[in-house]
């Protein structure tokens, strides 16, 4: 038995003895257990759990003794969050932004860019008047070009360690949560920055991404018939090159410069020879721009499942890149230098984290930008485009090759930035514009005012941390009561005074209130007896309530749970007593009725109530916490829907003596006596009481129905034995040849009949036939002599002439319906008709059948089969073998157009199922192809338990060879939307 848990009983041990009305003070703190078990401070080493009286543990430890004033507050120093001397500034990652930061800082420390964007003109202009920038308002960049120079002027003379780059990314209208494609972003912002800056006059300005980062390259074709060159010139930003297979940039480039033949039914129409020849094709490099960016095409598609993946090979590349060999025209200096290494960590393509390393033009040093944290790369750190994964490596990872002196490897750089080695170096750095400096200064002085701000807070938490640390030194010593005058706390509250990090709040000791609203006994072990002097001092500084001295002790509840505890020692002996006194036989009409079930189970009801009334004062105390007594409440409810009070299993639905005598068991006086003691409130009926008189008629008038009801089946069945066995039953399709007329009554009504007739105490009688669902409004008949052959049969029954008669006189018939064989022809009957009466109503059947039709169109959910088919061999997916589709749209949906990119789920799963992307599925139904992506599931024909052939187109290139290759299940949504593509 638990400490707690033995400490409880010892303190109520002396309510066996002792009776309610003998309860005194000695026994009420006895049941408070205050003095059981003092605590010996300086002994103690833990907090004694249930004793009021342990201090020890609470939360104290932390003030006792010297203190660190670092830990009187949780405000990093301010000085943490400025710029270190001689360092970059980093860049806060919104969400996932983490690729437009490493871009942004490649793009800052391109020199010749910055100092561009620094003489594009601003409508800051406008917001800085003659004596500097207007204090009410702040500056907001109108353009991306402005939102890039505020975001380089800060980056160059910030004091801030990073600034936060959110105005120029909602500004691009940026998703902050998603991760988009780095590569992607970089091709469409250059874009959009140089269709910008070609508006500008000055042409250092207008021409500035064309000088930094545009080549020419053309797609030079020779007819190997006539010799004929033709060409395609083209300009480029970047060059994408192919690394599976590859281990060395150079072959890289050497495989995009690769002559490709054209043969076969690939031939190039020559216009020399007007006709189609074999020829030859490959790309020539005729200039080489200033900044090469090298785009290594880590993300590939894969057809198999319609997502990218990432290729984690190692490629080496060096620190010097000599491209004289791949240009046309030679004699020119094509020496470049590299100056960045963008890097990917992480094996999916869709998720992982964007670093950069990037050159200091000016210093010549390398760096780490990682959002906010920037790193300066020498020595052993010196290591371009080698990082961690995030993920787990797979299995397949390679081991990372040996790289000599000036060359690297990498299996996560994504993009390689070569600067041209001629470009002199910059001796002086680019100077902000002055209304831009005013910008950064006027951010520089919230940054420090924001300084001071952090400071004061800390040092007013200091003071305070001082002054609660010798509070705590001076009471705590003081808390223990002694023989002295003493109250209780709430232990929760001791210890939030304890917690430096939380304001000490108002004592509040409701929560450990009993209905008479003194302590309750049961929470003694969450409260501490401490001096009044301290309880005293904690008032006037603190205040709350109420206060809880000796008096607050409640008898009241002390001496309800001394006769709850004395009855349940007493209940033992009762149980043993009435078994006994059950076993004696009833004389005279000295007996009681008593249910057998509460019989069976009053002991678990007698110890549940005393239970429930140990803890009626928590429950109804209002002032308890509200858990509490919801979970109470909860229960009480669970207990009337699940289980009846004691005795109350005999009661009747009128409150009487249910009729039932198997149910009611007849005990002896002597053995309801004692029930009753536990069961006050429980029904009593003696055993010359006579049960419900209400319950007595209705059970002969049942009686009487039964018996009713049972003669009219019988009557019935004898009357029509055919019908009910449905043995020798008319059918259309094969016309009996005995008889020319029989008669059509709803198949409905014959299975509720004979639902009648097989149980007749348990279902009601048939009464009437109910013709008219048969008929349309119109009073015609909705089917055709052909579908009542096929598929309506299921809907109607037919009866021969002599069974309708005895169904005429049987039950009331709202409509006859009968179907008529007639003999048409002037000598010898040629041609037999038939014919209905009442007579078919076109109109009516036509829109029974369109909206049959409709039905079969616009389900919620069915089952559709989808059939592979492999070398004309339909083949059937054992993992996923069909396929549960949503319905069609309504016509009312049908105008409207469904939102873009919304994906057709039906053929997503066929994706998933048997691994055929979309744009790889060729779909068909009884030999009409499925090409309309717009199209409903209902338009094209697909109703339930429809079978749909799909035959796959092979995929091109084996992608499911390539090696280290991660595959996702997450589509791309790309940056549709955004500022990038000009909407």
């Amino acid at each position: 038995m638990a400490p707690r848990l033995q400490l409880e009983k010892a303190a109520w041990r002396w309510a066996e003895t002792v009776r309610p009305e003998e309860v005194s003070q000695e026994h009420i703190e006895t049941a408070y257990r205050i003095w059981l078990e003092p605590c010996i401070r300086g002994v103690c080493r833990r907090n004694c759990k249930g004793n009021p009286n342990c201090l020890v543990g609470i939360g104290e430890h932390i003030w006792l003794g010297e203190i660190d004033e670092n830990s009187f507050h949780n405000i990093d120093d301010p000085n943490c969050e400025r710029r270190k001397k001689n360092s970059f500034v980093g860049l806060t990652n919104l969400g996932a932004t983490c690729y437009v930061n490493t871009f942004l800082q490649v793009w800052f420390l391109n020199l010749e860019l910055r100092q561009a964007l620094y003489l594009c003109p601003s409508t800051c202009s406008d917001y800085v008047l003659g004596d500097g920038i207007q204090e009410e308002k702040d500056y907001e960049p109108q353009t991306i070009c402005e939102h890039l120079q505020y975001l380089f002027a800060l980056l160059q003379n910030s004091n801030r360690r990073y600034i936060d780059p959110s105005g120029f990314v909602k500004a691009l209208g940026l998703d902050t949560g998603q991760q988009q494609d780095a590569q992607e972003f970089s091709k469409l912002f250059m874009s959009l920055l140089e269709d910008t800056l070609s508006k500008q006059k000055n042409p250092d300005v207008r021409n500035i991404v064309q000088q930094q980062f545009c080549g020419e390259y053309a797609y030079v074709t020779v007819c190997n018939q006539c010799g004929r060159e033709s060409k395609l010139l083209s300009k480029f930003y970047e060059l994408e090159l192919n690394i599976q297979g590859h281990k060395q940039l150079t072959d890289c480039i050497s495989e995009f410069l690769k002559e490709e033949k054209l043969e076969g039914d690939n031939r190039y129409f020559c216009e020399n020879c007007q006709s189609k020849q074999n020829a030859t094709r490959k790309i020539r490099l005729l200039s080489l721009p200033c900044t090469l960016n090298l785009q290594l095409m880590r993300f590939v598609f894969d057809r198999q499942t319609g997502h990218k993946k990432k290729l984690n090979t190692y490629i080496g590349f060096s620190e010097i890149l000599d491209m004289e060999p791949y240009v046309e025209h030679k004699g020119g200096s094509y020496v470049y230098e590299l100056s960045a290494v963008l890097i990917h960590r992480g094996v999916s393509a869709y998720s992982g984290h964007y670093i950069a390393h990037v050159k200091d033009p000016q210093s010549g040093e390398w760096y780490k930008f990682n959002d906010e944290d920037i790193e300066k790369m020498e020595g052993k750190k010196l290591q371009l485009g080698i990082e961690e994964d995030l993920a787990e490596p797979s299995k397949s990872q390679t081991r990372k090759p040996k790289c000599g002196k000036g060359t690297h490897c990498s299996r996560n750089a994504y993009m390689l930035v070569y600067r041209l080695q001629t470009q002199e170096k910059p001796n002086t750095a680019v100077q902000v514009p002055a209304f831009l400096q005013e910008l950064v200064d006027r951010d520089n002085s919230k940054f420090e005012e924001w300084c001071i701000e952090m400071a004061e807070m800390r040092k007013q938490s200091v003071d305070k941390g001082k002054a609660k640390h010798e509070e705590v030194k001076e009471l705590y010593q003081r808390l223990p009561a002694g023989a002295e005058p003493y109250e209780f706390v709430s232990l929760e509250w001791l210890q939030k005074w304890l917690d430096e990090s939380t304001p000490t709040k108002p004592i509040d000791n409701h929560a450990c209130l009993c209905s008479h609203d003194k302590l309750h006994p049961d929470k003694i072990s969450i409260m501490k007896r401490i001096s009044e002097y301290a309880a005293d001092i904690f008032y006037s500084r603190y205040g709350g309530g109420p206060r809880l001295t000796v008096k607050a002790l409640c008898k009241e509840c002390v001496v309800e749970r001394c006769r709850v505890l004395r009855l349940k020692n007493q209940l033992n002996e009762d149980y043993k007593t009435v078994n006994n006194l059950l076993k004696a036989a009833v004389k005279g009409n000295d007996g009681f009725w008593v249910g057998k079930s509460s019989l069976r189970s009053w002991r678990q009801l007698a110890l549940e109530q005393l239970d429930e009334q140990d803890g009626d004062a928590e429950q109804s105390n209002g002032k308890m916490n509200g858990s509490t007594l919801n979970k109470d409440e909860s229960k009480e409810e669970r207990k009337e829907e699940e289980e009846l009070n004691f005795n109350e299993d005999i009661l009747c639905p009128h409150g009487e003596l249910c009729i039932s005598e198997n149910e009611r068991r007849l005990v002896s006086k002597e053995a309801w006596s004692k029930l009753q003691q536990y069961f006050p409130k429980a029904p009593e009926f003696p055993s010359y009481k006579e049960c419900c008189s209400q319950c007595k008629i209705l059970e002969r008038e049942g009686e009487e129905n039964e018996a009713l009801h049972k003669m009219i089946a019988n009557e019935q069945k004898t009357s029509l034995p055919n019908l009910f066995q449905d043995k020798n039953r008319p059918c259309l399709s094969n016309w009996p040849e005995d008889t020319d007329v029989l008669y059509i009554v709803s198949q409905f009504f014959v299975e509720e009949w004979r639902k009648f007739v097989r149980k007749p105490t348990r279902c009601s009688p048939v009464s009437s036939v109910g013709n008219s669902a048969l008929l349309c409004p119109h009073g015609g008949l909705m089917f055709t002599f052909a579908s009542m052959t096929k598929e309506d049969s299921k809907l109607i029954a037919l009866i021969w002439p002599s069974e309708w008669q005895m169904i005429q006189k049987l039950f009331v018939v709202d409509h006859v319906i009968k179907i008529m064989r007639i003999e048409v022809g002037d000598v010898n009957p040629s041609e037999t008709q038939y014919i209905s009466e009442p007579k078919l109503c076109p109109e009516c059947r036509e829109g029974l059948l369109c909206q049959q039709q409709r039905d079969l169109r616009e389900y919620t959910q069915a089952t559709i089969y989808v059939h592979k088919v492999v070398d004309n061999k339909k083949v059937m997916k054992d993992s996923a073998p069909e396929l549960n589709v949503s319905s069609s749209e309504t016509e009312e949906d049908k105008e409207e157009a469904k939102p873009d990119g919304e994906k057709d789920p039906d053929f997503n799963q066929i994706m998933h199922a048997f691994s055929v992307a979309p744009f790889d599925q060729n779909l068909s139904i009884d030999g009409k192809i499925l090409s309309d992506d717009c199209a409903t599931l209902g338009t094209l024909g697909v109703i339930p338990e429809s079978v749909i052939l799909l035959k796959a187109d092979e995929p091109i290139a084996d992608y499911a060879a390539m090696d280290d290759v991660m595959q996702v299940c997450m589509p791309e949504e790309g940056f549709k939307g955004t500022g990038l593509l000009g909407h």
